[in-house]
């Protein structure tokens, strides 16, 4: 009686076909589970029925083809138990070696337009090594692109995000930057190989683009590849710190999870930070990256259209440049000196007494603060700007409206991607930031940015029910009453962004110039996204005179800042500015909980590595 051989599985596996391996794959995995946690025998017997009836529905051509036992009964017939001990020993040898990378896995390629599948040499640019391949981008394997490229073969390159072995196939996540694509192994001793391929390792591919009729996980989940080779780049070890697939689960994934009674890998914050190189990997991450990025390009784009010129000042000063006590001090060969709080005093000589008029600039910023906050760090990036003005200080308001309105405005248009990945990981509203066409109060020469006083935030308050003793009427507002006016302003005016104008003079810095109606405040203002202070700024003190009063009245000494007042003293335009915390608007615009998630490495009073 002849054997029924199987159907040959077709090239492109069902979706359906997929899915059911990878429940395969999860019920196998909790039966080891049970058994490794020596679990009660009827949970195990369940979870090994459970098992074998979703192995019983894969069609046959697509079941593993049991190994023949004809070997183990020649064996059994003509070795002793010491010969079977010693070969038992052998193949356990041998999976050791090829765990470590020193058996069958370790292929090495030799011809990468013969070979299928093994290591590269190591890539040292070699002449040899400029093959002429054209590259795609996994991000283009979408949309118009995706099917133009359809059944054309293409090359990636990626990190392994997820690798799993199913019958005699092989189906790895390739992942590059934030967007990722399923590809299938099909041929028997490549999917075999690439089944033992790390999580993480740096991995080509070339591939057929296959449509698909049901969407896969990836980011990319209208295709897939049909792989016809695969190559390691760069090998991962297999033990690390956290798996990125891990780290890169949705709030809501995480939660979905948990309601199966699913275990989750919960990889927390400090973790993230220790191995801050696994956790930029994440598309989370990478999507905050190239938000952080925009920020900064579209500042810039937007102030060099409005004749400003970029500037770089001086991170060691002989001086506090804010004045106080939060300064990082260092010596600087035989002399004191300090780590810049501010471009604050090189930036004023530069638009007022230099005749350029209007600078920029995007920096480092220290703050010796030991303040343990979700949004406080010591070391940040300012976007900062200083502009001479010719009438009243509110045209640099204005300036500032149009600015982040710009930012904001080209965010949306030009990052969908971005936020929406971001919005997966951690729901959040979109901001607000333009007024309602109602409010008569607003800022901006094109933009609408509302604008209100700080006496109308007090009255605010006051209406809310927060005490004299809560916040009184000439100090500088606390963290939880700047975030009980957010939620005010939100309710009253519909807005995420907003300024403050006319602040009390006490608590600003030396160089702010005072309030000409009420000597109490100032020309000076906050802008606030969601509740929370990103930028603080003023009209300054252009007159020397004033200036060393001002500072001989904060307790700083005079002459330290000599070369500063002498800047003035061959005439000086009338100005004003402010400094902008960069990580701090990512924060705020994203709706993240904290702002060590929007800062590459994070310098905090705890942390100074890596």
């Amino acid at each position: 009686m002849s054997e029924t051989t199987p159907p040959a599985a077709p090239a492109v596996i069902p979706t359906e076909i997929v899915e059911l391996m990878e429940k395969i794959t999860i019920a196998g995995n909790a039966v080891r589970q049970l058994k490794s946690d020596k679990a009660e025998k009827e949970k195990i017997d369940a979870a090994v029925k459970e098992l074998l009836s979703l192995k019983g529905s894969l069609p046959p051509e697509y079941q593993e083809k049991k190994p023949e036992k004809e070997k183990k009964k020649k064996e059994k017939k003509g070795g002793g138990a010491d010969e079977r001990a010693a070969k038992k020993e052998a193949r356990r040898l041998a999976r050791m070696a090829k765990h470590q990378g020193d058996g069958d896995e370790n292929v090495v390629v030799k011809d990468i337009a013969k070979d299928t599948h093994g290591d590269l040499p190591l890539p040292q640019s070699r002449p040899q090594d400029k093959s002429g391949r054209t590259w795609t981008h996994v991000k283009k394997l979408n949309g118009d692109f995706a099917e133009e490229m359809k059944d054309n073969k293409v090359w990636l390159r990626g990190y392994a995000h997820t690798v799993r072995g199913q019958s005699k196939y092989a189906f790895i996540v390739l992942r590059q930057t934030l967007y990722s694509v399923q590809c299938v192994v099909n041929d028997k001793d490549a999917a075999k190989w690439a089944a033992k391929i790390p999580s993480e390792s740096v991995i080509d591919v070339e591939g057929t683009v296959v449509k698909l009729e049901n969407p896969t996980k990836a980011t990319q989940s209208d295709v897939e590849i049909q792989v016809s080779k695969v190559f390691v780049v760069s090998r991962a070890t297999p033990l690390l710190p956290f798996q990125v697939v891990d780290a890169g689960r949705s709030e809501a994934e995480i939660t979905k999870l948990e309601q199966a009674d699913q275990k989750v890998v919960s990889v927390g914050l400090d973790t993230r930070l220790d191995h801050r190189h696994l956790d930029l990997r994440t598309p989370v991450s990478q999507a905050i990256c190239r938000i952080n990025s925009a920020v900064c390009t579209y500042f810039r784009e937007y102030l060099i259209s409005q004749d400003f010129v970029e500037i770089q000042t001086p991170k060691l000063l002989g001086g506090a440049s804010e004045g106080g006590a939060e300064v990082f001090a260092t010596d600087y060969f035989g002399q004191g000196a300090f780590l810049a709080q501010s471009p604050q005093l090189h930036k004023q000589i530069c638009a007022a007494c230099s005749g350029i008029e209007r600078v920029f600039e995007i920096g480092p910023v220290f703050r010796a603060e030991n303040s343990n906050t979700a949004r406080h760090l010591c070391e940040f990036h300012g976007l900062d700007l200083e502009m001479a003005f010719k009438e009243h200080y509110h045209e640099v308001l204005d300036m500032f409206s149009d600015v982040f309105t710009y930012i904001f405005d080209k965010l949306n248009e030009n990052l969908k991607a971005e936020i929406n990945t971001v919005r997966e990981y951690h729901g959040f509203e979109d901001l607000v930031y333009k007024a309602p066409d109602s409010c008569k109060n607003v800022s901006g020469t094109w933009s609408r940015t509302l604008r209100l006083t700080f006496e109308e935030a007090i009255k605010l308050l006051r209406a809310a029910g927060v005490t004299d003793e809560e916040q009184e009427d000439y100090d500088d507002l606390s963290t939880p009453v700047e975030k009980k006016l957010g939620a005010i302003v939100k309710e009253k005016y519909g807005v995420d962004f907003y300024f403050l104008d006319k602040f009390p003079l006490k608590p600003r810095p030396f160089y702010t110039m005072p309030c000409p109606e009420n000597p109490k405040l100032s020309n000076s203002y906050d802008f606030f996204i969601r509740g929370q202070e990103i930028l603080s700024g003023a009209q300054r003190v252009h007159v020397p005179d004033m200036l060393e009063k001002a500072i001989a009245a904060k307790d700083i000494p005079v002459e330290s800042l000599r070369f500063y007042i002498d800047s003035f003293k061959a005439g000086a335009q009338p100005h004003g500015g402010g400094g902008i915390g960069l990580e701090r608007v990512i924060m705020l615009f994203l709706g993240l909980p904290n702002i060590r998630n929007v800062t590459y490495f994070t310098r905090d009073p705890t942390r100074l590595s890596p």
